[in-house]
């Protein structure tokens, strides 16, 4: 291994990936407090204090129960894809405190998704962990598991002017196919790569 090589391994942050629990539900409705939303597309932070505040087992359960209806950012309501939500907690600090949350939703039998959905695969750090690896890490493990599920290559998609979050999916081998606008997630361009997984 060149120096180069050793040097990045070494200085790449150690992280986890967790089904959702308990254990960690208060830092993770801490963080919401705080102004984090763990959805990407549309604000949920109100919607999931107040489930969390009702009851946090249940809370739990319904964040990876199969078939449930889903909003979109739109209000549009469509059934829940298969998918593995993990939250992403920094291995390399004191007591693996939460940094983030990523997930994972595909089609049975399918490499394609439906036009609602932007990627198999988003992301979403807390705010004071951004820009120091843990995305990358993260993303690397997910892969990980798009691969146990039989998925041959994954979408991701961000912002066209995210570039950190550009930096993650070409680190993890993204490649750029195209630049776009869906019209249900407004007037910006996206860009959707794609990573091989074979």
């Amino acid at each position: 291994m060149a120096a180069s090589e050793q040097r990045a391994a070494r200085e790449a942050p150690r992280v986890g990936l967790r089904a959702p629990s308990l254990a960690l539900l208060d830092a993770y409705a801490e963080a919401m407090r705080a102004g984090w939303s763990p959805n990407n597309s549309r604000d949920v932070t109100a919607e999931y204090l107040a489930r969390i505040e009702d009851d946090p087992g249940e809370f739990i359960a319904w964040l990876s129960r199969p078939g449930e209806i889903i909003r979109l950012a739109d209000g549009a309501q469509v059934p829940r894809l298969p998918d593995r939500l993990r939250w992403i907690v920094a291995l390399d600090q004191p007591g693996e405190p939460l940094v983030g949350s990523i997930g994972l939703r595909w089609q049975d039998g399918s490499a394609s998704l439906p036009e609602h959905v932007l990627g198999h695969i988003g992301y979403t750090l807390l705010p004071a962990h951004r820009g120091r690896g843990y995305a990358t890490a993260g993303l690397a493990l997910m892969l990980d598991e798009a691969r146990e599920v039989g998925l041959s290559q994954v979408e991701i998609v961000c912002d066209h002017d995210n570039h950190l979050s550009r930096r993650v999916i070409e680190k993890n081998g993204g490649t750029l196919v195209e630049s776009f606008v869906n019209p249900r997630y407004g007037d910006e361009p996206h860009l959707r790569f794609v990573i091989g997984l074979d």
